[in-house]
């Protein structure tokens, strides 16, 4: 198989195209040829870049979320056929005692990350980290959804506690977990306000739902949710960009009793917190990137029912990663880059089928 490899820590143009055996599923695995993945800034570009917690060891394909087609499954598994459009949960289970211990999993290694990922024409995953996708949907939707969709549920409905009439403030909205926090806030018939640094970030959102948008590059966002809200504040800020001037604008938003809730931080995560306003106000800030446990489920049933969509900027071929994760690391896109080892026609050819 062709797949893209990083054989040092580095610059973009460390990925370079190369051949490699074809992955051999064992009993309990599964084979997928890969048809889209997405570009990730922290998953992918600090991985990559060697910046990340963890250093996968070398050599190393990325790629956290691939989607694709079952070509071959292992001796045990029952509940899979050669054929099937899948979309990988990237949390795989280990009894690597090195390996992250997540609440959920257990002993785990994230797929792109700790073991080989889906920058390759082909994936092995145990079966069980597999999720059918639903007739309708496609397989670069399938990705952004069953990527982002599951975390930004959690956070909205678990941690945020968000209930219908109360008011959202979700930044960095046309990121992945921002733009499915739009939607599924609105799902739950709640007020939205989001927020991105770019007139057309701003124009995407708004045709997702969003009933007020803040361009927070030029406008101050306490005095704007003052305003949209007659100055009551947000009940629940979705933050997961991290930026020290921002940050505090946010924590700003909030109502008396509001949740701060985040997953991210991509400008850096070294913010200020004005611990008087925590305490006298009632607020609350909750970290937690877990999904929620039946997230992958609902995700992919709204998807096929038309209720929620992945932002996708472009997709593009493997050998076109570097140029990928400059434009990402740019932050020149509206929504997520995908990549596919597939020519355009092979592309539509496998999705049709």
């Amino acid at each position: 198989m062709k797949a893209s490899v990083q054989n040092e820590f580095g610059g973009p143009d460390v990925l370079q195209i190369e051949d490699l055996p074809d992955p051999q599923p064992g009993p309990d695995d599964v084979v997928i040829a890969v048809q889209a993945v997405s570009v990730n800034r922290t998953l992918d570009l600090a991985v990559r870049g060697g910046t990340y917690l963890r250093r996968p060891p070398l050599p190393h394909v990325l790629g956290v979320d691939p989607s694709g087609v079952i070509v071959e499954v292992g001796s045990n598994v029952t509940n899979r056929s050669v054929g099937d459009r899948v979309v990988a949960n990237p949390f795989v289970p280990t009894d690597d005692p090195n390996a992250h211990v997540s609440r959920e999993v257990g002993r785990m290694h994230l797929l792109g990350v700790d073991i080989w990922g889906g920058y390759a024409e082909l994936v092995c995953i145990p079966a069980t980290n597999t999720r059918l996708i639903p007739e309708g949907v496609s397989f670069e939707q399938a990705t952004v959804i069953a990527r982002h969709g599951p975390t930004a549920l959690n956070l909205i409905e678990n941690c945020g506690r968000l209930a219908a009439g109360e008011t959202v403030l979700v930044m960095g909205a046309s990121g992945g977990i921002g733009s499915m926090a739009i939607q599924i806030s609105k799902l739950m018939e709640a007020n939205v306000i989001a927020a991105a640094g770019r007139d057309s970030s701003l124009e995407a959102v708004v045709e997702l739902g969003a009933d007020a948008a803040i361009n927070y590059s030029k406008e101050d966002i306490t005095e704007q949710v003052e305003r949209f809200t007659d100055g009551k504040g947000v009940d629940v800020v979705c933050e997961n960009v991290g930026d020290p001037k921002l940050w505090p604008q946010a924590f700003q938003s909030l109502a008396v009793g509001g949740r701060l809730v985040t997953a991210g931080a991509h400008a850096g995560g070294m913010v200020q917190v004005d611990l008087k306003r925590l305490y006298f106000r009632r607020l609350q800030i909750i970290g937690d990137g877990s999904e929620a446990p039946d997230g992958f489920e609902r995700s992919l049933s709204w998807a096929s029912k038309g209720k929620v969509k992945g932002l996708v900027d472009r997709v593009m071929h493997f050998d076109d990663a570097p140029e990928a994760h400059r434009a990402v690391a740019e932050r020149s896109t509206v929504g997520k880059i995908l990549l596919t080892p597939q020519s355009k026609s092979n592309h539509l050819s496998a999705e049709l089928s």
